[in-house]
């Protein structure tokens, strides 16, 4: 008899596959950039259309800057190959509490997961981790970074090493030194005991945690000593042993690396060569410490990750082949081979579900040739859905065989049953699903009416459903047909709400919560003073983002608004009439902290621009300047008006 455990994998089975097709991912292949999430102001984040080729779902590297370096740099370092190529999200935060030259300040303040950028850190793995829309596996979640931004990862890994399952430390400083020790002598540090004090009580994760530990062989900025430290360090942090030799990474045109290995991969010393005090890239890699000339980081730590993660389930699962099922009298015969590679077939089961309710189960064990048969009890006439599952000694579920079979001989023609029919609504796309099935075992179509055109579902077993965009405002209904091979048809519908987005100028959407100043320069360069639609999508659960038609100017992730009146045309216009202006003098540098400007250019020398107004300010970092603004975050040079 199958047992309950193995009965009630095959019957859940069946309604998960309607919601393993109607999974999407909102912002797959493509940049979201200046998101405001997890505690962060500005967050560029890349969702592949991949999934990482181990455990479930996708993988996260967060990638800190270093110091003097925008976010934005890199936008042009590669990041993208080696998301889609492993399946990885990659999210770049801007340090919220920086030090001097805009580092993440890893030699000051509380080391806490409750304290300053850890514990944004944190919060921005959690946001990410938990938000459905980006399938991220909460098993594969990565930290990175480069110089400032490698320590201060390094550091967050050693408070949160139940979260972090890896890190990649680029020309960082260990962990525990003072600022004095990025640009001069090395500074002796026990990496081991400082990051086994930083965990605490969740020291114990360290025992599934991998470092790839990594440095350009011509940096002459970060002292060469700290790869090395770094690397014993969390050696013996692990407890594991150097491998004797050394391997070269090749990407081609001359670009390697040296990589040196610990027991199980769990450490990994890295050289680039040729590369100074930069992330490397890759080939066509550019920008601010961004370095094209060593291989691509972000793709090497792909593969470190995916081949040496401690915390995935690599348990593929039994394999079934030769499957054949017949009849005999009034019971249905499953005979086949299942195998398990890792361990061993413990079960075979499988369910025989007829037409209108009745159910029927079996299960078997293997022979020593991984053969089996199932022969399920004399069963009424009927058309049967037959569900086979094989189960391995770990409690892994092969891939589910799934075929239909009739017993005794068809009835008259009959048209087919629809039931269990829902929809759900993100922005102007509905997905309508539902059940079907047909007694004559003919079913040749279902299509799904909308208002703005007719389409074809998708049909998995006794599941359908269609998805359709650019619907209209308002009440909709989607009119479902299905049809047979004797034209038979039924029909089934259902009603729903659209909104269709809230159309407003800039200010207005500001004004109305609907966007912030994070993005608005993207949006101002696109719609300037014009009025634009921007549509609610979903983001995770009960979280929403604003965003127009390409996602180009956006919101903040927030509560959604649900239903929203008014918001299309109230807002004030920005007008500055009758609100208080306040000015600052300073020095430039100084007005980019308090976040009235910002800088581009040379690191040495930059040009630095007024936040909103983006009108220039002269005398580079030690430039004094007079800025005002009248409230709506726009600073203007000089005094107020």
């Amino acid at each position: 008899m199958i047992t309950k455990q193995g009965l009630s994998k095959v019957l859940l089975w069946l309604p998960v596959v309607g919601a393993l097709y109607l999974s999407s991912h909102v912002f797959a292949g493509s940049w979201q950039n200046n998101q405001s999430l997890g505690g962060f102001n500005k967050v560029n984040i890349y969702t592949p259309d991949s999934i990482s080729s181990i455990g479930q779902g996708k993988a996260l590297m967060i990638v800190l800057h270093g110091c003097v370096q925008s976010v934005d740099a890199y936008l042009t370092a590669n990041l993208e190959s080696a998301a889609e190529n492993h399946g990885m999200v990659i999210a770049v935060p801007d340090a919220m509490n920086k030090a001097g030259y805009s580092c993440w300040s890893y030699w000051q303040g509380t080391k806490s997961r409750s304290s300053g950028d850890y514990k944004n850190l944190i919060s921005l793995a959690t946001a990410l981790t938990t938000d459905s829309n980006r399938d991220i596996d909460p098993d594969q979640v990565y930290i990175a970074g480069l110089s400032s931004g490698a320590a201060f990862a390094n550091t967050t890994a050693c408070l949160a090493p139940d979260i972090f399952a890896g890190m990649g430390i680029s020309a960082g400083p260990s962990i525990g030194t003072s600022s004095n020790g990025a640009l001069g002598p090395c500074e002796t540090a026990n990496v081991q005991a400082r990051c086994q004090q930083y965990a605490g009580s969740y020291s114990s994760h360290f025992s599934s945690q991998i470092a790839s530990i990594a440095q350009g062989d011509q940096d002459s900025t970060v002292n060469l000593c700290y790869n090395a430290q770094n690397a014993k360090g969390m050696a013996d942090l692990y407890g594991v042993s150097e491998l004797p030799g050394s391997n070269i990474i090749s990407e081609g045109a001359g670009r390697t690396g040296d990589e040196t290995l610990w027991q199980d991969g769990r450490v990994s010393k890295l050289w680039f060569n040729g590369v100074d005090h930069a992330w490397s890239g890759g080939q066509g890699a550019n920008g601010s410490y961004i370095n094209g000339s060593g291989i691509n980081y972000a793709e090497y730590l792909g593969r470190y990750f995916a081949t040496n993660n401690q915390r995935v389930d690599r348990n593929v699962g039994p394999l079934l082949s030769n499957i054949q099922i017949s009849l005999s009298g009034s019971q249905i015969m499953l005979s086949g081979n299942a195998q398990d590679t890792e361990g061993f077939v413990a079960e075979v089961s499988a369910s025989f579900a007829g037409v209108g309710g009745s159910l029927s189960s079996g299960a078997s064990s293997v022979d020593g040739a991984d053969n089996f048969m199932i022969i399920s009890a004399a069963l009424a006439d009927n058309l049967y859905q037959v569900s086979l599952l094989a189960t391995d000694n770990e409690g892994k579920d092969s891939a589910l065989f799934y075929s239909s079979i009739r017993v005794g001989p068809p009835p008259s023609p009959a048209a087919p049953v629809l039931s269990n029919i829902t929809v759900s609504v993100s922005g102007q796309c509905a997905t309508v699903s539902g059940n079907v099935t047909d007694i004559n075992d003919d079913l040749t179509l279902v299509s799904i009416a909308f208002a703005n055109g007719n389409i074809s579902a998708v049909i998995e077993q006794t599941s359908y459903s269609a998805i359709q965009c650019s619907l209209p405002g308002g009440s909709n209904t989607a009119s479902v047909t299905a049809n047979d091979q004797a034209a038979q048809t039924s029909n089934d519908s259902i009603t729903f709400t659209i909104d269709a987005g809230q159309t407003a100028t800039l200010e207005q959407h500001i004004n109305a919560g609907r966007l912030d100043y994070t993005n608005y320069a993207n949006c101002y360069l696109e719609y300037s003073t014009s009025a634009f639609k921007l549509f609610e999508m979903a983001s995770g659960a009960s979280q929403c983002v604003w965003q127009d038609n390409d996602a180009s100017c956006t919101g903040p992730i927030q509560a959604c608004s649900g239903d929203e009146s008014g918001g299309g045309s109230g807002g004030g216009s920005g007008d500055s009439n009758g609100e208080t202006c306040v000015e600052h003098s300073t020095y430039n540098y100084y007005h980019k902290t308090a976040g009235r400007a910002y800088s581009s250019g040379s690191p040495y020398a930059p040009n630095y621009f007024a936040q909103g107004s983006d009108e220039a300010m002269s005398g580079s970092t030690y430039g004094l300047s007079i800025l005002h603004s009248t409230g709506n975050a726009i600073w203007s040079l000089g005094n107020c008006p």
